[in-house]
Formats: structure tokens, C-alpha cells, sequence
């Protein structure tokens, strides 16, 4: 089986054929879908389709909605980490490219949700883009375990990354003519190696410019096999074993049904 350990599967986009989607995925072999929130509404959302088997959700508040980090939303965040349908808490981080929230609100609701990482001993799934710095220093300064999601960071955040044993997630990007990333796919050990689509965003080739959906994940799989001189199946055997001992037994104990 397939883990799409990172997908927007609550979003607008597939309202229209959500049950398709998932049947896709199924013939596919993508047997689980992690559901990543971006936002309290997004995470009460992520909750309810986890109710479905196959599904796993996250809870918390990307940086581009750190601006509604208020403690009541901490506090709201942190009841619904103690669902059973919760694998993670975030995604969160820091985004310095579009700066939609202030940076230092950014920071503290990234600190915040780190604190709430290591409380409940949930894994802390981390945006990064255009904030190396900053990144890699508070991955240091923290013991959540780390989910380096859509992995394209540079050295900085490499580095820390590995030297907290934190996982790194790869998505479509790394099928692009422009992908300058080989040396970190190939750098990260294998058990800590994780595959995403972030859908509906960063369809792989050949979809790329179209909708991206978990099926697709087959071919993040495929790609990263090749850039590291794997097998497919080795590939696909390793990144779920990692998502098992990352998210837990809910990954193999809920798979997708027709």
C-alpha cells in the first residue's frame, strides 16, 4: 500500500467528486490519505471525513492564517488533538515569500504549535518557504518530531532537519525539469523518507498543470525511487513503513474502502 501523508482532501476543489477521488486512489493502491488542515474551520473539516475509513486528519494553523492565532484558537486546536482520528498537528511554519501574517505572529504560532507537538506526542507537520533561518533554528530548539513537508528547503534547514532525526517529506515537485533538489533526496536516510501530493496543488508529471489528487502519489513514489537508485517496491514498502511508525497503527488499520 501508498501513503499520501499530505493532502488538502477538504478543500473547495473536491467537493464535486470527493467519493471518486478516493475510489481512484483505492484502484491505485493509495490505501491511506493523511487530511491536512490550514486552520481551525480546516481542521474541524480534516475531523469529519476522517470518520471514513482510509482517512487520518491533522489539526492546526498554517502560517498564512497565523494572524487568527489567539489563544482561543490554541486552546480550541489543542481539544481536537485528543480525537482519535488526529495523527499530527499543523501544518504550520513559516512562509517569508507571500508574508500573508506578520512574521513574528508567524513565529510565535509556529512555537506555539511545536509545544503542542511534543505535549501530546504528536508529529508537527512544517511549511517552510523563504525562511531558511529561522526554520532550522526553531527545529532545533524543539523535540516535536518534525515533518519537513514538500521538502525544498536549502542547506540550512537540510541539515537540521537530519540532525533532529526529522522526517522529509517529497511531493510533485520533484518530477519538474526545474527541481534542483537530487542532493537532499538523496541525502535523507531512508527511515525517514515520507511521499505526498499536497493536493490539490503540485500535480507530478505528466498531470502537472492539472488537479493533483492521492492517486497521484504513485508517481512521486516512482520518481523518488529513480533519483535514489531504488526499486518502486522498496520505495513504496519503506515510505509506508515510515508513515506506520510516524502516524501510527491507524495508517494500516483504516485503508480505504469502495
Amino acid at each position: 500500500m501508498l501513503v499520501d501523508t499530505h493532502c488538502h482532501l477538504g478543500a473547495s476543489q473536491f467537493d464535486d467528486d470527493r467519493d471518486e477521488i478516493l475510489g481512484r486512489s483505492h484502484s491505485a493502491g493509495v490505501e491511506h490519505v493523511v487530511v491536512i488542515a490550514d486552520s481551525k474551520p480546516a481542521s474541524d473539516r480534516a475531523i469529519a471525513l476522517a470518520s471514513r475509513p482510509g482517512l487520518s486528519a491533522t489539526a492546526g494553523v498554517h502560517p498564512h492564517e497565523a494572524s487568527s492565532w489567539t489563544p482561543e484558537i490554541q486552546s480550541e486546536v489543542e481539544e481536537l488533538l485528543h480525537q482519535e482520528c488526529v495523527v499530527a498537528v499543523g501544518e504550520t511554519g513559516l512562509d517569508y515569500h507571500y508574508d500573508h501574517s506578520p512574521r513574528d505572529i508567524q513565529r510565535r504560532a509556529f512555537a506555539d504549535q511545536l509545544v503542542l507537538g511534543t505535549r501530546h506526542s504528536l508529529p508537527v507537520v512544517i511549511h517552510s518557504r523563504s525562511a531558511d533561518d529561522d526554520i532550522a533554528a526553531m527545529i532545533r530548539d524543539t523535540d516535536a518530531r518534525c515533518i519537513l513537508h514538500s521538502f525544498s528547503s536549502g542547506e540550512r534547514v537540510l541539515r537540521a532537519g537530519l540532525d533532529r532525526d526529522a522526517y522529509f517529506s517529497f511531493s510533485g515537485m520533484i518530477t519538474f525539469k526545474s527541481w534542483k533538489g537530487v542532493d537532499a533526496v538523496q541525502a535523507v536516510p531512508t527511515e525517514r523518507l515520507l511521499v505526498e501530493t499536497d493536493a490539490p496543488y503540485l500535480a507530478p508529471v505528466p498531470y502537472r498543470g492539472q488537479r493533483n489528487e492521492p492517486a497521484f502519489v504513485v508517481r512521486v513514489a516512482e520518481r523518488l525511487a529513480e533519483l535514489r537508485g531504488s526499486t518502486v517496491e522498496d520505495m513504496i514498502s519503506s515510505t509506508t513503513a515510515n508513515a506506520v511508525r510516524l502516524f501510527g497503527d491507524r495508517v494500516t488499520q483504516s485503508t480505504i474502502t469502495l
